[in-house]
This record gives C-alpha cells, structure tokens and sequence, in this order.
C-alpha cells in the first residue's frame, strides 16, 4: 500500500502505521483520515495480521486536527469532518486486536483522542499530551471528553478538558494515560517488543478479552461479569483453549491457530 499522508508495513504479524504528515505535525485532515481508513478496513480484513501499532515521527504523533481548515468551516462541514474521523476511530477501538499507540513529542487534540482509542499507550520521554481544545473556543469532538474520562476518571479528564493546559509523559503515566515512559531512542523497539507479546497470544482469546473489557465500560457490573463469563465458558469450545492448556501441561511454547 502507498499512501500520501501515512506509512504502512506489516511484519511477523505485526503491522504498523505510521503518521507522515511532518511538515503539520500529523495535523489530522481529510485526506489523512480517508487513508488511515483504508488502512483499518485492510488491517481488518487481514487475519494475519495479531497486532497494530500507531505511531508518528519523533516530534509529534499528531498534533491536532488541522486548524487551517477547521477556521473557515461551518457547522455542517465541522460536523462532517468529525463524523468522518469517529467513524474511523470507532474501527480502531473496536478491532479485535490489540492496538498500541507509540507517543513521541506532541500529542494533542486529536492526536491524542486518536491514542485514546488504542488499547495500550506508551510514551518517549519529553512527550506532551493534551486537550487544548478549550484553547480554540470549541471542546474534543473526537472522543477526548469520553473515552479519556474512561481512561483517567473523571478528575483528571475534567482538569484536562476545561483547562486546555497540557501534561508531560511522567505525569501521563501518573496518572495511567499511558502504561510506560521510554527513551526516545527505544520507543519503537519497546512497541513492537510489546506487539510481539501481544501476537504471541491466543487470537481468539485476545479478541474476546478485548470485547469484554471494551463492553465493560458501557454496561453495569452485573451484565458486565454475566457477558464475561459466558465469553470464558464459549473459549472451551475452541482449538485455542485445548493448545493452551496441553501446552501449559506440557511445559512448551502454545502453537495458536485462531480457531
């Protein structure tokens, strides 16, 4: 695949996309969102594929959306561009494999709603995380007042949207936005090291975990723990589920084939 505004590659199950929009910082648009798109729609279609990551260059991994556009629109072009984008991070979020946004330098706005979608975050040290939104005289319209309540609580969320200011990577993870601070240097190596560990794992397993904690977040504790348990029952069905515990008796490395 080639594309103007990303790169993509895929390796030992692994595939990375790759924001290239430098001379914006990885500003998000239209063009980037279509093709980012596509590059989903192939990802899901792919059964090869056992993990994403998400990164950009080393100064941003996306530094908003792109505010020379958003200036001269109206409402139902605004309302458009942001339905456009949801639509996507929507199949970001709701893949049945584990995505990992990799941060290096800014991430904000809807750069950093676009990790917000990811299931697991890491940082480069330096790194800096916001909503500014506020800023601009209009809030996060691309889940930056949903998805990072979720991730943070709402006290921080709150802090981070009303008062625009941004945080660095340390208190990132202080506060669980992401999971690890890295060198710069190492970000790559410690993402796909990760997505190695990920891909290791049984797929049918790693897609059922995904779907119970990505509903646990919309439903009540009881229909919650009722939908996880007849997902782990449902497991024993699978070839998975008789390789992994064989192998487990057998003191080997499981051998998983999705079924």
């Amino acid at each position: 695949m080639e594309f103007k505004t990303l790169l993509f590659d895929k390796l030992d199950g692994v595939a990375t996309i790759t924001l290239n929009r430098p001379k914006t910082f990885n500003a998000i648009n239209d063009e980037l969102i279509a093709e980012l798109d596509a590059v989903m729609d192939a990802i899901i279609a792919d059964p090869e594929i056992r993990a994403v990551i998400i990164t950009g260059g080393e100064k941003a991994f996306a530094a908003g959306g792109d505010i020379q556009f958003m200036s001269t629109a109206d409402m139902l072009q605004a309302q458009k561009f942001v339905e456009n984008i949801k639509v996507t991070f929507d199949k970001i979020y709701n893949l049945d494999r584990p995505v990992i946004a990799a941060i290096s330098g800014l991430a904000l706005g809807g750069g950093s709603e676009l990790a917000l979608t990811c299931d697991i975050r890491i940082a480069a040290e330096g790194s800096i995380i916001g909503q500014p939104e506020i800023n601009l005289g209009i809030i996060p319209g691309a889940g930056g007042t949903q998805r990072l309540t979720r991730v943070v609580g709402p006290g921080w969320a709150r802090y981070l949207v009303m008062t625009g200011k941004n945080i660095d990577a340390d208190t990132a993870l202080r506060i669980g936005l992401v999971t690890a601070v890295v060198p710069k240097d190492q970000l790559m190596n410690e993402a796909r090291k990760l997505a190695g560990i990920l891909s290791s794992k049984s797929p049918t397993a790693m897609k059922a975990a995904k779907c119970c904690l990505n509903l646990g977040q919309d439903v009540d504790l009881n229909s919650g723990l009722n939908f996880e348990l007849k997902t782990w029952a449902g497991l024993f069905a699978t070839e998975d589920q008789k390789e992994g515990m064989k192998a487990f008796l057998e003191k080997r490395q499981p051998v998983y084939t999705g079924k």
